[in-house]
């Protein structure tokens, strides 16, 4: 395998780009107190609405403050509501999905069919609705996105595990008289949650998007939070100040391409048909 990841970074130059750029992010966001140059959420009236300049490289917002800063700091915000969705909403819809798929008949169908409810509603409105009832704030617009997230890995689990079930060694662990539980966790959910690591890998950015569209409609974090799509939000009244709304903008799309780039890399990387090129 660390050969195979090797020859990953070698081949696929858009893989390296992509763990190259949230690298980047992630180690921004650690120690944004040591690359921030200002408080992210100091204000100075005198300041505001500045272009980029040698003080302030990417100039400042409405209220004077920093906008490196704050995007440096909203990374924190943004990359942790993205990633821990993404494994919360993984680990819920993987054992869900290998439940369903493995016990099958009514069970089954009773499951699917909540999952399916959820998943007939549009997820950025019903995200919308859970958090405009719960409020708006960091731990409920994440709640919210694992809500209508998980779903999506349960059907994708459910299907693999419907394939997986049938294989050889899950018939004699069967006739050995190992337990269901045990069958589920040490021979079906190894051999299916491939699948489910792509998608992870790929979701990050789309949850990182979701979250930054939650908080740009004000149903995220609560001012004067540095967060991305807030602040990309903020900058909407400010079209001719370009640098309000596009470096935090800029954040967000770097972020989703780089995870996608991710995804598309172990996909090549795990997928058995595409496996033998390494």
């Amino acid at each position: 395998m660390l050969h195979a990841i090797k020859k990953l970074f070698k081949s696929n130059y858009l893989f390296t780009l992509g763990v190259v750029i949230c690298l980047a992010w992630i180690l921004a966001a650690i120690f944004a107190p040591v690359i921030a140059p200002y408080d992210p959420i100091a204000q100075d009236l005198t300041l505001r609405l500045q272009p980029p300049s040698a003080e302030h490289w990417f100039g400042t917002d409405t209220f004077g403050q920093d906008i490196f800063s704050r995007v440096i700091y909203g990374g924190r915000y943004s990359l942790l509501a993205g990633c821990l969705t993404v494994v919360i909403a993984g680990i819920i819809g993987t054992f869900y999905g290998a439940i369903a798929g493995y016990v099958g008949g009514r069970t089954d169908n009773i499951m699917m069919r909540i999952s399916e409810m959820i998943l007939s509603f549009p997820s950025l409105v019903l995200a919308m609705i859970i958090n405009a009832v719960l409020g708006s704030n960091l731990f409920n617009t994440m709640f919210a996105l694992v809500v209508v997230a998980w779903p999506t890995y349960a059907r994708l689990m459910r299907s693999v595990v419907l394939s997986v079930k049938e294989n050889e060694y899950v018939t004699a662990s069967e006739a050995l008289g190992a337990s269901r539980l045990r069958i589920l966790v040490k021979e079906i959910i190894p051999n299916s949650i491939s699948s489910v690591l792509i998608m992870a890998t790929t979701d990050i950015g789309n949850q990182i998007l979701m979250f930054s569209t939650l908080s740009f409609l004000g149903l995220g974090s609560a001012p004067p939070t540095p967060e991305w799509g807030m602040m990309v939000s903020e900058g909407v009244d400010y079209f001719n100040k370009f640098w309000v709304a596009g470096f935090p903008g800029l954040a967000i799309f770097t972020m989703a391409v780089g995870a996608n780039f991710i995804g598309d890399g172990l996909r090549d990387l795990l997928d058995p048909k595409l496996r033998k090129q390494f």
